[in-house]
């Protein structure tokens, strides 16, 4: 596909399409209520929260995509000024409302973005995107799978959100005479709560932008603003700190849950191991929860994806909205990629998605190492490919300056993007662009 076509969440001039995976923060940096460069293409349910984001938006130059559907619209080519028709198909990300995942289909070939995906296979709705996914694949082959890496390490191994939202209820009726915060997104998480409103029979509270979020999904009854109708709050993510539950701590009893694949801090509380009983454990004695009974399962002590206390006032559930390792591996196998480029970049704890699952992509790519920086030469000048989510594809000449940049530009097999860190991801995002490379 040639420069100038496509962007996918990432919002600078140069494209004559732009698509929106996701309403979450890191996806529309740039995307503002004046935008007028182009058409945004996105989902029904992310193009009715959009007004309330960005209130004078455009309305016209929004265009839907319904879910398991294939969209055509026509581009020019910018070399050849001809007419050049793209076909888009989006496929429910499981992410959080609104998500989808693209795939691309045209002369260029059969391009699949995930953007933000958790891959559950034993759920109902990933059954159906399953199925969506297998049947529009049918007569084609993807050449390349632009893939959600967050947690592209064995290392992350978490329980399905049905098994950490039961993990969630325990922790708080535990705890019958403390208040309950709970940390989250301004989109997102809504599986969750509406779980623990359901089993502990309970209202939620919400910060007002929250609720008003709320009531465009649809929940009417089950959330509210008033503090005096419940003992359980969900608050921003970012106001969530052991200093806010310290000080909470002065006025009432309250613990803090923080629902993350990611631990939230390093340093876990060395309190009693045993926590309330045989219900909950701490990190050096844990128990999985049965997702059809809740029956208690012992695992040992060096697996990750349970419950965690991490301080006296806290503790960190791995209830992620992204696939762990085993449900990105599964998903490789189903989808048999020629290549595969992972969006998400950090230079901390980047592993290209290639080093673990080149083995299952249909052209039988080479397993990389975690760190390679084969070098290749671009019209005589040598150029440098880092596999450390850094800058790929930049030349030598070019690199040191561009490091000074908060914005770090990235240049791999057709896609311009943005450096993104796992921990904190604060920008991401693709130009679909004509590759420079050959693997």
């Amino acid at each position: 596909m040639e420069i100038g076509l496509i962007s996918v969440d990432r919002w600078t001039q140069g494209s004559q399409a732009y698509f929106l995976t996701h309403l979450h923060s890191d996806c529309t940096q740039g995307l503002t209520s004046t935008w007028a460069r182009g058409l945004l293409f996105c989902s029904r349910l992310t193009a009715k929260l959009l007004p309330f984001k960005f209130p004078a938006l455009n309305l016209s130059l929004l265009r839907l995509l319904e879910i398991g559907y294939w969209n055509s619209f026509s581009l020019i080519s910018p070399s050849s000024r001809e007419n050049i028709v793209v076909q888009v198909m989006a496929i429910d990300a499981h992410h959080c409302p609104g998500a989808v995942m693209l795939l691309f289909r045209g002369e260029f070939g059969c391009l699949l973005y995930t953007g933000d995906f958790r891959w559950e296979t034993s759920s109902d709705r990933a059954k159906t995107g399953t199925t969506t996914l297998i049947k529009a694949l049918k007569d084609n082959v993807v050449d390349i799978l632009y893939l959600d890496n967050t947690f592209c390490n064995p290392s992350f191994d978490f329980p399905s959100r049905q098994v950490a939202a039961q993990q969630v209820v325990e922790i708080i009726a535990s705890h019958p005479n403390h208040d309950i915060i709970i940390g989250i997104d301004t989109l997102g998480k809504e599986e969750l709560l509406l779980h623990v409103s359901r089993v502990l029979n309970i209202k939620i509270w919400v910060w007002p932008e929250r609720l008003h979020t709320m009531h465009l999904l649809g929940f009417h009854d089950i959330f509210t603003t008033n503090t005096s109708l419940t003992r359980v709050r969900a608050v921003p993510r970012y106001s969530f700190s052991i200093e806010t539950l310290e000080g909470l701590n002065t006025m009432r009893p309250t613990i803090g849950i923080m629902p993350s694949g990611l631990p939230w801090v390093v340093k876990p509380h060395k309190g009693d191991d045993n926590l309330f009983g045989s219900l909950l454990t701490a990190r050096y004695n844990r128990r999985k929860w049965n997702a059809n009974d809740g029956a208690k399962i012992d695992k040992p002590n060096d697996n990750l994806g349970y419950v965690e206390r991490f301080h006296k006032y806290i503790y960190s559930v791995p209830y992620s909205d992204h696939s762990c390792f085993m449900e990105i591996e599964e998903f490789i196998k189903l989808v048999q990629p020629t290549n595969i480029k992972g969006i998400v970049s950090s230079s901390s704890c980047y592993v290209d998605p290639l080093y673990y699952f080149g083995r299952l992509c249909a052209g039988n790519q080479p397993s990389l190492r975690l760190h390679c920086r084969p070098e290749r030469k671009v019209g005589g000048e040598r150029v440098v490919s880092v596999q450390t989510k850094s800058n790929i594809g930049i030349s030598k000449s070019t690199m040191a300056s561009r490091r000074k940049k908060s914005r770090t530009k990235l240049d791999f097999l057709g896609v311009h993007g943005s450096k993104v860190n796992a921990l904190r991801r604060v920008q991401r995002g693709a130009k679909i662009a004509q590759s420079e490379c050959s693997s």
